[in-house]
């Protein structure tokens, strides 16, 4: 077989045998001919028809327009878009096939731009629904057809899944499943192949999720093949931590914690994701690991996506640490270089054992003398290739992951099935329920005096804008319009405003003084989306809250409700509501739970936007669905474990055939 034309790998086909599973998007039925007087506005159907008319119309715009008839009826074909040589196809008497949508004007039934060929009365049908396969530009459905057809016939076909399994699990065999997929019979249900609940399918969709499954238990049988520092369970510095802080443990929290001192007392890498929602505590869980960390003679590295939270982290983990005699070093990118020296000379002399900061943190000029632990906030936020080179800073550190963007089950299932999971399911007592209202932005003046109320009763606000910017596309009030129209509308009040686009500096600043209550208002980007912590502020407004998506949502409420006092989130939204809008709000209006959230979010925007920077480099799912193949997923997990114990060789198979060149990734 030829290889493949340059302008494939466009789909991400390298080689001939990637064409094996670049399937079908949908189904066109050309089996069979709808007589004209049958055709159902609105279907794709196929007619054939003897030409009567063929002219070129010039109003209401240049379009040709085709006149055919069977037996039974007439109907037009119109091209708005059309070349001279077309015309003489379409001369009288000419036999023609046509298959599109059918549509009702004023002057009768009609095809606009259906595909179309001259035939004659005896031309055959296909045997076999006409697959529509995903293109790119040079590369024609007529191409894959052509290219997958010789695929089909001469490429390998075995079955990587022993028989056992495939009784266990009442799958269809493999070379019929990837043969009716790609040629499916006439009498071959179109709504289950569309809907992919097709037998052939749903084996196409077990074989992914299982080399999923499997690319990730290798990953996690390779890291425990690696060494690391056995840390200690019992701590003298974790226990004065502990007992120094003005709060108790929750009993989630200490059940969470009791996992990770189980895993650093191991010989073989943590990789422990610890999900909460909002408030739920789970930094200082990170902090009692990282007191375990110090205290057996290991320096630990604390970093967060953004130098609002990184920074944020700096200042509690100095508050609770520097009393106890360890000192905590800061690293960003907006440190001066006299600083960041200084900074660095610690960290390789070990003098400095707890380390908080960004990605700064994995630079490649930035040596540990000795590190044991690397806690992770918002994981999903930094790639697969960041959280590797920060873990060969140390000889194998423990990784501590934490997120406040609960994962749905199936999600955890599948894309995290490499990772060890806690979950802190409770809040601390004292957090006060948060209210959530809608407002309509025709609202905005009885919002402006809630606030003015609220903020001279003493509490704090934050009103977050999506933009920075003027956007005519968008038209979205800015965040630097807003604050001064506030600031114009609240002259008794102090306004301030903080975005991504400040220096580092002005951002602290601002956010020490609204911490202090210097700021009465604060207008923000969404730059305060995640860790910001000032009890005092009650009240979060979130403008254009119908263009934001549901964690986001969630994770900007958390930003209040974090004191003992009653808190509001007001989402200001304007009309008219998309579907998608609408049915967003209304979930974010009436649940509170994260997890229930993070599940309906799932559903609205699919796991790659859920997952973010997180896959990079892993492989995603193409075929199956975490929403409604659940069941394939449990069957895939548990076939997974029986395939890596008693057959190596149909693992690797399976492997080589679903992931090729990314099997890189198993190695992560």
């Amino acid at each position: 077989m030829r290889p493949l034309p340059a302008a494939f790998a466009k789909l991400g086909l390298a080689v001939l045998a990637d064409l094996l599973l670049h399937l079908p998007l949908r189904y066109e039925d050309e089996t069979r001919i709808t007589p004209i007087d049958d055709l159902r506005p609105g279907y794709l159907q196929q007619v054939q028809g003897v030409v009567t008319h063929c002219s070129v119309q010039y109003k209401p715009r240049k379009q040709l327009v085709v006149r055919i008839a069977d037996q039974r009826g007439e109907l037009s074909l119109r091209f708005l878009h059309f070349y001279a040589s077309q015309a003489a196809q379409f001369a009288t008497g000419n036999v023609i096939r046509a298959i599109g949508e059918v549509r009702s004007s004023l002057l009768g039934d009609e095809m606009v731009h259906p595909r179309y060929r001259v035939v004659n009365e005896e031309t055959a049908l296909p045997d076999s629904l006409t697959p529509i396969y995903p293109a790119a530009a040079g590369v024609s459905q007529t191409l894959l057809r052509k290219y997958i057809a010789q695929v089909l016939e001469r490429g390998d076909l075995v079955d990587t899944l022993p028989e056992s399994l495939r009784r266990t699990y009442a799958l269809a065999d493999f070379a019929g499943s990837v043969l009716t997929v790609h040629r499916p019979p006439p009498d071959t249900s179109l709504a289950a192949l569309s809907s992919r609940q097709h037998a052939a399918w749903q084996r196409i969709k077990f074989d992914e999720l299982l080399a999923q499954q499997l690319s990730l238990r290798l990953a996690r049988q390779s890291r425990r093949a690696l060494g690391a520092p056995e840390i200690p369970a019992v701590s003298a510095l974790a226990e004065r931590l502990l007992g120094g802080l003005p709060f108790a443990l929750t009993a989630a929290q200490q059940r969470v914690w009791s996992d990770i001192k189980r895993d650093m007392w191991a010989s073989y890498p943590m990789q422990r994701l610890l999900q909460g929602d909002v408030g739920s505590g789970k930094t200082v869980v990170a902090a009692l690991a990282a007191a375990q960390a110090m205290d057996a003679g290991y320096q630990v590295a604390f970093m967060a996506p953004t130098e609002i939270l990184a920074e944020q982290h700096y200042h509690k983990l100095r508050s609770w640490f520097e009393p106890l005699g360890v000192g905590v070093v800061w690293l960003a990118g907006s440190l001066s270089k006299k600083n960041r020296d200084l900074a660095l000379a610690q960290l390789q002399s070990g003098e400095a054992r707890l380390a908080a900061g960004t990605h700064a943190l994995f630079q490649s000029q930035i040596e540990f003398s000795r590190l044991g632990l690397a806690v992770i906030d918002e994981q999903h936020r930094f790639g697969v290739a960041q959280r590797l080179a920060l873990r060969q800073k140390g000889v194998q550190p423990h990784q501590l992951m934490m997120s406040a963007t609960p994962i749905p089950r199936t999600l955890a299932m599948s894309y995290y099935a490499d990772l060890d999971v806690s979950v802190i399911d409770e809040l601390p007592p004292g957090r006060s329920p948060i209210t959530t209202k809608l407002l309509s932005e025709n609202r905005r003046q009885q919002l402006v005096n809630t606030i003015r109320a609220q903020c001279q009763a003493g509490a704090q606000a934050y009103w977050v804008c999506p933009l920075i910017e003027e956007s005519e596309k968008l038209q979205l009030q800015t965040a630097i319009n807003t604050q001064a129209a506030l600031q114009a509308a609240l002259p008794a009040m102090r306004v301030g405003l903080i975005h991504g686009r400040m220096k580092p500096a002005e951002k602290t600043a601002m956010m020490a003084a609204f911490a202090a209550g210097e700021v009465n208002l604060l207008v923000a980007t969404t730059v305060i989306e995640v860790g910001v912590d000032v009890p005092n502020a009650t009240l979060m407004v979130i403008e254009h809250a119908e263009r934001m998506g549901l964690a986001q949502l969630h994770q900007l409420r958390g930003r209040v409700g974090r004191g003992t006092g009653k808190s509001t989130c007001v989402l200001l939204y304007q009309q008219p509501l998309s579907e998608l809008a609408r049915a967003r709000l209304k979930v974010i209006f009436e649940c509170a739970d994260g997890f229930a959230i993070a599940s309906e979010d799932l559903k609205l925007r699919g796991p790659g936007e859920f997952l973010g920077a997180r896959q990079s480099g892993a492989p995603m799912l193409r075929f199956a669905d975490l929403t409604t193949d659940a069941n394939l997923l449990e069957s895939a997990q548990a076939a997974a474990l029986e395939m890596l114990e008693s057959y190596p060789a149909e693992t690797a198979a399976h492997l080589a055939r679903w992931l090729g060149s990314r099997q890189e990734y198993v190695k992560a």
